[in-house]
């Protein structure tokens, strides 16, 4: 009896066990996505070069292509007051409250504009809320609003000096806006300080409290008199100072950009730009084919009707793309970047929340450059999951609701009728529904799009921290290159702050900004050997990319600034750092000198003393550079050479060692413009 007794309970224990074990490892399964198990497969394993002497960083080959670029290095931030510039006083004004609604880029200009109109109006901020993840079912309990994206204690801390900042209204106040008896300006695209002065505040002195809502992607305008200057640099340490993203996103950008250092290579990030907003709105329907043309112009009909596009639905796209008004393709932008004499090892990023057409865009680039990648080859589904936060189960999207029994009648009477004609006709009162993969299928049978999904919804707040990621690896790349500037409703996009930023941040790290109609007409000049391009239109594209390092930043201060301030920051956030380094460079640059450019630019002020005493950029190797004329070696055939050759054997590395010998033609500064 006593053995039989001790042989339950040892029985009984191990069922206990079992259920645990069971327990555990449907957690494991449930919350990992199984991101530790394919984390090698995961993991983009990049294709090495040989590198040889001659690919040294202080070979003249690598500081073409990778170098600072001379004519900026003079240049550094300084978003400092420098004026009289008095603490926010504790008796304000009123409250402002702020809800945004938009995509990555208009939030972040928002901010920094609702930041300025504050401190203007002399109000305490309530920190903005994002619509984009708050009026969406099943996205995170964890984070919200504001704080699904950005660092909220990291941003009021970095403001105290500016604005008063608070989490939320006071109760007395939260209980009016639930009744919505506090007044609501629905703000219009940069609105002058005039508006703000003459209409706004008085409405907030006599409430204490007045609701913005901004949709277009910022409230103020762009440039402001001369003496609000101090208003700018408040836009500035906004910008790159205070809006910090919140430490989940910021950890995993930072791994992926180690990720993307770790093979001691530099890499370029590309931005394509082709969203379909922007798209519609420039008439670029007949870029793609197929479904996507149709459904650029059904978002171009339904933009059309709603007064945000003053032409007609049918436009001429191969006019639009000679004139510059379309995005470059990925293709385009390959072979721009091949001809510059960028291997096909090189490391491209490619970022952006949406490239629209898929990834068969990309399968040209990806034919000339073996290494490009994104978040997705970069990180796991397991890391990706971790910045969502806890996010409910959603309901299969895919679920019927239970008919009615009304329409259960009706569908019963239907099949019990009597004799009809063949075929059958459909049942009464037949729901439409479309594939959710194939979620074009009502372009041809409705005039408006179906209405998003939960899955749909939680995907575009996802689309925000997608893009976070991206924004802070585009900042730190050694190259950046935009595909297009302008997003589907004419104003700077994501691209735009990304180069404003890099502007900010390092001036002189190399950002080209191609001339979409000159780079349209220099790959039409070749269309029928566009892979097979001769010496001479090799030497035009190259002297094309190099002249937009530096024309390119002026001609975004004339076209970019006048619509976003934090997208060409300068000169009221930069300043000029004086030393003999400088000087010694300017007068060993080319015809357009560096004072030259940084006059064209309206740069004047002088960096502070502090800033003069760190180490420079400046080698002395610059000293002794002198320019040198293109080799005339350069062959044709310049995309496919190393196909003959194995990549990782040695005679890729052959290959490419005389493919760089042949492309050290001309410094970036040192060339004829």
């Amino acid at each position: 009896m006593v053995f039989k007794s001790r042989m339950k309970w040892v029985g009984l224990v191990g069922l206990v066990l079992s259920a645990i074990s069971l327990f555990v490892h449907f957690l494991l399964a449930r919350f990992t996505d199984g991101g530790i198990s394919e984390y090698q497969s995961t993991i983009t394993i990049f294709s090495r070069r040989s590198i040889g002497e001659d690919f040294s960083k202080t070979s003249r080959l690598y500081k073409r292509l990778w170098g600072p670029v001379r004519r900026l290095e003079s240049l550094h931030p300084d978003a400092n007051p420098r004026r009289y510039y008095a603490d926010p006083t504790s008796h304000t004004n009123g409250f402002i409250f702020v809800r945004i609604q938009g995509g990555f880029h208009e939030i972040r200009n928002s901010i920094s504009d609702v930041v300025v109109v504050a401190r203007f109006l002399n109000a305490t901020l309530v920190i903005p809320e994002l619509q984009s993840t708050t009026s969406s079912k099943g996205i995170s309990s964890q984070f919200k609003s504001f704080a699904y994206l950005y660092n909220e204690d990291q941003f009021m801390a970095a403001l105290a000096k500016d604005v008063i900042v608070v989490k939320t209204l006071p109760k007395h106040l939260k209980g009016e806006r639930r009744k919505k008896n506090i007044p609501v300006f629905k703000v219009p695209f940069a609105a002058s300080p005039y508006y703000y002065q003459h209409r706004v505040l008085p409405i907030l002195k006599r409430h204490l409290v007045v609701e913005l809502v901004i949709s277009e992607g910022g409230c103020l305008q762009a440039i402001l008199p001369p003496d609000l200057e101090e208003y700018q640099r408040l836009r500035c340490r906004v910008a790159f100072h205070a809006l910090q993203f919140r430490q989940e996103v910021q950890e995993i950008a930072t791994k992926i950009l180690n990720r993307l250092r770790a093979p001691g290579l530099p890499f370029i990030a590309f931005d394509p730009g082709m969203t379909r907003d922007a798209l519609a709105y420039f008439g670029c329907a007949e870029l793609f084919q197929d479904v996507h043309t149709e459904l650029i112009q059904h978002k171009r009909a339904w933009m059309i009707k709603r007064g945000i596009i003053k032409e007609k639905l049918s436009v001429n796209s191969a006019n639009r793309r000679l004139n510059g008004s379309c995005p470059l393709m990925p293709e385009e932008v390959g072979i721009l970047l091949r001809a510059y004499g960028y291997s096909w090892d090189t490391i491209i990023y490619i970022s952006g929340g949406e490239v629209f057409g898929g990834q068969r865009t990309l399968i040209p680039l990806r034919g000339m450059f073996e290494n490009v990648v994104d978040r997705t080859s970069l990180s796991t589904p397991w890391e990706l999951s971790r910045i969502y936060g806890w996010e409910a189960n959603l309901v299969d999207s895919y679920q019927k609701t239970p008919p009615s029994i009304e329409e259960e009648m009706k569908i019963e009477a239907w099949k019990t009728a009597g004799p009809r004609p063949r075929p059958l006709p459909p049942p009464p009162a037949r729901p439409k529904s479309y594939n959710i993969e194939g979620w074009w299928g009502w372009v041809a049978e409705s005039d408006n799009e179906p209405e998003s999904t939960v899955i749909e919804l939680r995907t575009n707040a996802h689309k925000l921290l997608w893009e976070a990621i991206d924004y802070v690896i585009c900042v730190e790349a050694d190259v950046f290159v935009p595909g297009f500037d302008h997003d589907g409703k004419g104003h700077p996009n994501f691209a735009s702050l990304v180069m404003g930023h890099r502007l900010y941040q390092s001036a002189a790290s190399k950002t080209y900004r191609p001339d979409r109609r000159e780079v349209v007409k220099l790959l039409e000049e070749v269309r029928e050997h566009l892979y097979h391009a001769n010496h001479t239109w090799l030497t035009s594209a190259r002297k094309h990319l190099r002249k937009t390092l530096v024309d390119g930043l002026l001609e975004a201060s004339r076209a970019s600034k006048s619509k976003s301030f934090i997208s060409h920051p300068v000169p009221e956030c930069s300043c000029l750092r004086h030393d003999a380094a400088v000087k010694t460079t300017t007068q060993a640059s080319s015809p357009t000198t560096t004072s030259q450019v940084l006059a064209a630019l309206g740069v004047v002020h002088r960096c502070p003393v502090w800033m003069d005493n760190e180490s420079t950029l400046h080698s002395r190797d610059k000293e002794n550079e002198e320019d040198f004329d293109e080799d005339d070696s350069i062959s044709s055939g310049l995309f496919f050479d190393q196909d003959s050759g194995d990549h990782e054997g040695g005679g890729a590395g052959e290959l490419n060692n005389k493919e760089e010998a042949h492309l050290e033609d001309q410094e970036e500064e040192g060339g004829e413009r």
